[in-house]
């Protein structure tokens, strides 16, 4: 589990694992700014969920589940955010948090909300190791795990790690898939 001295590495290995994910070159297109703006963005991400105990790492922040439980808020971004994101980059971000919570179920559920393995440790199955950790929290708790994922190839990675498409959302310039697992 992270704790807040894991934080530098945590968020280097999520902007390092995502630089070509289709979500975050839509929210931060420009090369030269996306490493400061996808940092602001998992710094943001991490700062939410790490005290609630919902982080999961391996090898000392290589590879990373960022979970939320049944009960955690989602929302806009907050004010921490917005001051480190130009406005139309926030603009992004928040009608992209909109479409995706809109689209959430409204009874509770284990939330997965950031799988990431920096690309220097890819093909260790480390990204299944921390998954399970929350698939493990949910099944204890008698709850479903849901995921969204914009990126068509994780659907099918996804789906061999036995979640099922609940929902495709159009999102232009994004389509949206809404993933379970179902409880137990």
């Amino acid at each position: 589990m992270a704790t807040p001295a894991d934080r530098g590495r945590v968020i280097g290995s999520l902007v390092a694992a995502f630089t070509n994910d289709p979500v975050l070159r839509y929210l931060f297109p420009d090369r030269a700014s996306y490493p400061r703006y996808a940092a602001a963005f998992f710094g943001h991400l991490f700062d939410k969920r790490v005290r609630q105990g919902t982080i999961w790492t391996i090898g000392h922040g290589a590879s990373v589940a960022m979970w939320d439980a049944p009960a955690a808020e989602h929302g806009p971004a907050d004010d921490t955010l917005a001051a480190q994101l130009p406005a139309d980059a926030l603009a992004r971000v928040n009608a992209y948090d909109e479409a995706v919570h809109a689209a959430l179920p409204t009874t509770p559920f284990w939330y997965l909300g950031v799988l990431g393995t920096h690309p220097d440790h890819t093909g260790r199955r480390w990204g299944h190791a921390v998954m399970g950790a929350g698939l493990r929290r949910a099944a204890a708790d008698g709850l479903p795990a849901i995921l969204e994922t914009s990126n068509p190839t994780n659907v099918e990675v996804y789906r061999r790690a036995g979640w099922e498409v609940a929902l495709v959302v159009p999102a232009a310039p994004l389509t949206i898939w809404i993933m379970k697992q179902p409880a137990g």
